[in-house]
């Protein structure tokens, strides 16, 4: 089964997730955290202590992977994976230096091609790798949940690199809840089942 839970910044998604993936895991099979923050100094190292310690007694374990989580497949096996989150994952895949760029898809028309700070992204692919890499462990787990943000609804117009992000992040998100046996919005705790 593969859920996708998003929701607004603080609005109690990741601990609904948490609940939905460990309710899924009454086969036995391992439960796999699959961390996606990029951590960049002390106060994001505080963080994930934090979270670490938060989840300490519900037997995940932990996976850390600010991008390629297709590379974790093999090391998943037959498990329940929470993935958290998508829109960590797009940012560190988007904004990867442009030597990370080489390899993410085949040379693509002058539409799908993205400037941002000088560095040539390929879009198409980038959306395409982040897609099959969510196949792939889906393909490979027993249960997946994935959580996402929503970060569509403020109406404000950004400078282009954050709203090639926004668009990416929504073309993934639409995909995650297409392939999802259910979808949840969580607002102020309250989670939603939108399908």
């Amino acid at each position: 089964m593969m859920i996708l839970v998003y929701g607004g910044s603080g609005s109690g998604k990741s601990a609904f997730a948490e609940q939905r993936i460990t309710e899924l895991n009454d086969s036995g099979v391992p439960l796999y955290y699959l961390a996606t923050m990029q951590v960049y100094g002390d106060e994001d190292r505080e963080r994930v202590r934090r979270h670490r310690m938060l989840r300490n007694d519900k037997g995940f374990i932990t996976i850390e992977q600010p991008r390629d989580i297709g590379f974790v497949v093999d090391r998943l096996g037959k498990g329940d994976v929470l993935l958290e989150c998508m829109s960590n994952l797009v940012a560190n895949e988007m904004f990867r230096t442009e030597d990370a760029v080489e390899g993410l898809g085949e040379e693509l028309d002058d539409n799908d091609k993205h400037y941002m700070d000088d560095k040539l992204i390929f879009y198409k692919s980038l959306v395409t790798k982040i897609k099959n890499d969510i196949a792939a462990i889906n393909k490979s787990c027993d249960n997946l949940v994935v959580v996402s943000n929503n970060v569509f609804e403020d109406g404000i117009k950004y400078d282009k690199s954050t709203m090639e992000y926004i668009k990416a992040l929504g073309d993934i998100n639409r995909y995650l809840a297409i392939i999802s046996d259910e979808v949840w919005e969580v607002v102020a705790g309250i989670p939603i089942r939108v399908k």
